[in-house]
């Protein structure tokens, strides 16, 4: 008899015939498809029936993980971002000159974007909630601090090496990033429809990528140090 309280699960026997439950793995599972329903339908349309028909989930479970539509929305939201910032730890920028860390963070930004349309799409739909769910998260106001966090260090050895123009505010560079990444994704379709150029196909991606990294670089870099 199943004890009250705990959510149904869907196990697979193990090789010694005892099931075994991996709870972390059908979060991560739950998470991925539910940001892929909110990003298609958002907030309103996504549906828990259809999220748990397509994970290892019940929709029981679901519910016994985040409690509601809402906090699984506000979950995925928060994973989405986590994903991005942890990309972003990994490239161990404090190794590189300045103006190659920045143009290795330029190019990490846009490359991340390109490939995880569904994290763009998420932020459109918070946008349209007026960030109301992002402002219930500590957890993406920290991670998003790191970020903010990393490109100040940057800029600020660039600066003290004389190879980045003083009285840039690290926010707003990153707010320029941002936006030269996230428009690439979120108005692709219209552009390429408007102006009859398919901007996904893969020599027009590389073109714009090299363009954003240099106009940034462009941008930040002392005239007199540009090559």
């Amino acid at each position: 008899m199943r004890s009250k309280g705990k959510p149904e699960t869907r196990s697979t026997p193990n090789r010694g015939g005892m099931r075994n439950y991996d709870r972390e793995g059908t979060r991560r599972n739950i998470l991925e498809i539910a940001s892929e329903e909110f990003a298609l339908n958002g907030l309103s349309g996504a549906r828990i029936d259809e999220i748990a028909a397509r994970t290892r989930a019940s929709k029981r479970m679901i519910y016994y993980y985040f409690d509601d539509k809402d906090g699984l929305y506000l979950a995925a939201l928060e994973n989405a971002y986590r994903q991005v910032r942890e990309g972003e730890a990994k490239l161990d920028t404090r190794g590189l000159p300045p103006i190659d860390a920045l143009r290795r963070l330029v190019e990490f930004t846009f490359d991340h974007h390109q490939s995880h349309e569904a994290f763009i799409r998420m932020v459109m739909i918070e946008n349209i909630h007026h960030g109301n769910y992002l402002d219930r998260s500590e957890v993406i106001r920290d991670l998003n601090a790191r970020a903010i966090d990393n490109i100040a260090e940057i800029y600020s050895r660039g600066v003290e090496e004389g190879v980045f123009r003083e009285g840039l505010d690290p926010l707003e560079l990153h707010w320029q990033v941002s936006a030269l990444c996230f428009f690439n994704v979120s108005n692709r379709a219209t552009f390429s429809k408007i102006f009859g150029r398919d901007l996904g196909a893969e020599e027009n991606v590389g073109s714009l990528r090299r363009n954003v990294a240099e106009m940034v670089l462009r941008y930040v870099t002392r005239s007199e140090k540009l090559g």
